[in-house]
């Protein structure tokens, strides 16, 4: 295992422009470098590379991250890969942490049995293409669908024949238990084994490297099932696999667009017919993985189905997965072919030009989606619109905020006869985190249409940015000065009970918090500090108690007291180093994704200043709350009289700069 602290040595000597720039040819664009994005297809460079914050961004597909994730998501290497090529380039030696002989023997054994099954797999694909060439009735029933040699052969088709046994002729040792790691063998109760694939095409499956993973088999003749696929193994997994992608990424670029089906048959089928941009899924609906790897592939993706009941059925669950990823600059549409035809039986009995007419007619997924709401309910009753409403809430809940929602809940809105604030009132309570309904301080989201961006808005967030806080117990009082007596504001000065960061702080972001089960919202305060600390990391070194003890008793900061910790425990020196050792499934990488654009903006002249100005201000808030809870206690006491006196010239100094 590669140390953490390895890898942010490596990432402080690399230099991330060199390593992009091996990939993609970038030219200067101001304090950054641009280029055309190598994770989607694009005409106009949106892809960012930052020399200071050593981090890209893609301002088209949103791919974003480090020379590591780079050379990952790029190339394809497996993450320990990456880290030695990169060190290599460098003049670094990957350090091990020590492993006992047994692990290392594990870590041996798992290369040796994946390399043993692809060998395996490669084995087993030659047998099969040798025996479609020696099987006439397998020959015949392809060039009924319309398949020529060549069209055969780019897809690697080849033929199970119907011998219970046929891949003992292949491999001597039969009972060899990799052949049942590798699924192409079924081993019985009774110990007696047989192939999986008899009496089959059979479709090579490959992994975006272009690695043989599995295979698919369908049946020449009646029969259940149709299609078979390999069995979940190490190297394949049907939900995150999509047939096709790596022999269509050149015509999904000459396209501009990915055609999705749903079986292997239409893949090869339109490839037939000069459409080179198709892929199917494996047997199983749209999986968030399927919509990453097409989101890559492509910013215009059309999903083709069957148009009877089962194919709406399967295009409503694609339609749920694609919402997460809704956005200004992706096209998602759904495509329904006339009853009894799918794509490979429509292109034979009309053409090609008559597919790509009925593609350009595809509906987008707003008119989609609206229509089937509409089809389900009786608009014309409250009870109908209101179910229908009830029904969207979770709908609208999965997208994230922006331009096409918020047009999205206005022609919905007008669809159910309400207004659109009227509406974002409703599609609040199922984006309300549970327990929170009838809660005085619950999050509230601003209504669509309403003025001002929209969002989640904290309790008593506005213009000013108030925030309520928690007894401000333990607070020093408000005439002692935070930042007096230190270079560093708030050095050096102790209060009892202080805070301690490095006590608490976690190695690596919490856990406890994961979308859908509360994810904490960012406040526009929030959002300032995270900006400032991942463009400037060093700022967390000349961090003193009194800021600590203020942001600690912050109850809308703790992203920014998270990414404090990791800055101080792993020691990151620019933006793509913190990305990096967060915890990918945390809210704070999602935080760092959202700030991905913000990010590539230039530097502040004083990053120093602007953050010393944002505590100062995050003071001046608490002063505020803590003066407001005098006043409304009716200041009865001399004490109380005593107090708000010092807090006003506290507050009065704050507002004037002088802190």
């Amino acid at each position: 295992m590669i140390p953490d602290s390895f890898i942010q040595d490596l990432l402080a000597r690399v230099d991330i422009v060199d390593v992009v720039g091996r990939y993609v040819k970038l030219r200067k664009g101001g304090a950054n470098l641009l280029g055309l994005c190598p994770f989607h297809n694009e005409k106009t460079p949106s892809f960012t590379v930052s020399p200071t914050k050593q981090f890209y961004h893609c301002f088209g597909c949103g791919a974003h991250g480090t020379a590591l994730r780079f050379l990952t998501e790029h190339t394809g290497a497996p993450f320990p890969e990456a880290v030695r090529s990169l060190a290599a380039s460098v003049g670094m030696a990957v350090p091990e942490e020590p492993r006992s002989p047994r692990q290392r023997a594990a870590d041996r054994e798992r290369r040796e049995e994946g390399s043993r099954q692809h060998r395996i797999l490669d084995q087993a694909r030659a047998h099969y293409r040798a025996a479609l060439k020696q099987t006439p009735e397998a020959i015949e029933y392809l060039k009924r669908r319309g398949l020529s040699g060549e069209i055969a052969a780019r897809f690697g088709l080849g033929w199970a024949s119907r011998d219970r046994r046929g891949l003992a002729t292949v491999f001597s040792h039969y009972e060899d238990p990799a052949l049942l790691e590798s699924g192409l063998v079924i081993e019985s109760e009774d110990g007696r084994r047989h192939d999986r694939f008899r009496g089959r095409v059979m479709f090579p499956i490959h992994n975006g490297r272009g690695q043989l993973i599995g295979f698919g088999g369908r049946l020449i003749e009646p029969g259940e099932p149709k299609y078979l696929n390999s069995p979940e193994t190490s190297l394949f997994s049907k939900g995150n696999e999509l047939y096709g992608l790596h022999e269509a990424r050149a015509g999904i670029r000459a396209e501009d667009c990915v055609l999705v089906v749903e079986g292997y048959m239409d893949v090869v089928a339109l490839a037939q017919y000069g459409l080179n941009n198709a892929v199917a899924t494996l047997g199983t609906s749209t999986t968030p993985e399927h919509l990453r790897k097409l989101r890559r592939a492509s910013d215009r993706i059309i999903f083709s189905f069957d148009g009877d009941g089962a194919g709406r059925k399967a295009a409503w669950r694609a339609l749920q997965a694609c919402l997460p990823w809704v956005a200004e600059d992706i096209s998602m549409r759904f495509l329904f072919l006339p009853e009894g035809h799918d794509p490979d039986s429509y292109v034979r009995a009309h053409g090609t030009q008559a597919l790509r007419a009925c593609l350009e007619e595809a509906a987008p997924l707003s008119r989609f989606m609206l229509d089937e709401l509409a089809a389900r309910h009786d608009l014309e009753e409250a009870e109908g619109r209101a179910a229908c409403v009830h029904e969207a809430r979770p709908l609208f809940a999965q997208m994230p905020e922006g331009g096409f929602r918020l047009q999205l809940e206005r022609e919905f809105a007008r669809q159910v006869r309400l207004t659109p604030e009227e509406l974002s009132q409703l599609l609040a309570v199922a984006d309300r985190p549970a327990g929170a309904a009838g809660q005085a301080n619950a999050p509230v989201r601003r209504p669509a249409g309403a003025g001002g961006q929209s969002g989640i808005a904290g309790p008593g967030m506005g213009s000013s940015e108030r925030v309520a806080f928690p007894d401000a117990g333990g607070m020093p009082e408000p005439d002692e000065d935070l930042w007096a007596g230190s270079e560093n504001p708030g050095a050096g000065m102790t209060l009892d009970g202080a805070f301690s960061w490095q006590d608490s702080a976690p190695s690596r972001t919490s856990r406890s918090a994961r979308r859908g089960g509360g994810s904490r919202q960012v406040t526009p305060m929030a959002r300032r500090l995270l900006r400032l600390l991942l463009a400037h990391p060093a700022l967390v070194s000349g961090l003193g108690d009194q800021q600590l003890e203020l942001l600690a008793r912050h109850p809308h900061l703790e992203l920014v007291r998270q990414l404090i910790g990791l800055a101080s425990t792993c020691g990151a020196a620019h933006a793509g180093a913190l990305l990096q050792a967060a915890d990918p499934e945390s809210d704070l990488a999602r935080a760092i994704q959202d700030l991905s654009t913000e990010l590539m903006a230039q530097d502040l002249p004083d990053p120093q200043a602007e953050w010393d100005d944002a505590l100062r201000t995050i003071e001046r808030q608490t002063v505020q709350e803590q003066c407001d809870r005098l006043i409304e206690s009716g200041l009865t006491t001399e004490e109380d009289r005593r107090r708000y006196q010092e807090l006003s010239r506290r507050l009065a100094r704050l507002k004037a700069g002088a802190g």
